[in-house]
């Protein structure tokens, strides 16, 4: 991943691979193995790509660098420095289970669980909501590109 992803803008994804990326972490997320094996299939070695793609639109902007009081503080950088960690976490893992695609899509589930929702709340509901951003971005660079 580029060292500068945390201060320049992430481009649009491509609403076939929002699609295919959120279609794996849901199955994943669900425990549904012959889906995610599909998934898997469809779109071959791009899968990690496209899980570390989504995930930098979701630690990012949560991670990232917030003021208090018109004025960043201790905890604005740690967030944005955990995030970039996380992130750096799945790209180089050397081996790592995370670094793999199962690893990528279970720790997306896990972070939209644990800093997304309500004391554990509907995890498939924030990731359809995660989606339909994604590709409502995707759609309108379309729509601009044109």
């Amino acid at each position: 991943m580029p060292e500068n992803t945390v201060t320049a803008p992430l481009a649009p994804m491509e609403p076939e691979d929002i699609a295919d990326a959120f279609a794996y972490i849901r199955a994943m997320q669900a425990g549904d193995i012959d889906t995610a094996c599909a998934v898997i299939e469809d779109t071959g070695m791009e899968m990690r790509r496209l899980l570390l793609d989504v995930a930098a639109r979701i630690f990012i902007p949560i991670t990232a660098v917030d003021d208090c009081d018109g004025e960043p503080c201790a905890h604005s950088f740690l967030a944005a420095a955990l995030g970039r960690l996380l992130l750096e976490v799945l790209c180089h893992g050397d081996g790592a289970c995370l670094a793999f695609p199962p690893g990528i899509a279970q720790t997306i589930v896990r972070f939209t669980e644990n800093i997304l929702t309500e004391d554990h709340g509907d995890v498939a509901d924030v990731l359809r909501q995660l989606e339909a951003a994604g590709m409502k971005q995707a759609m309108e660079a379309r729509t601009t590109d044109v």
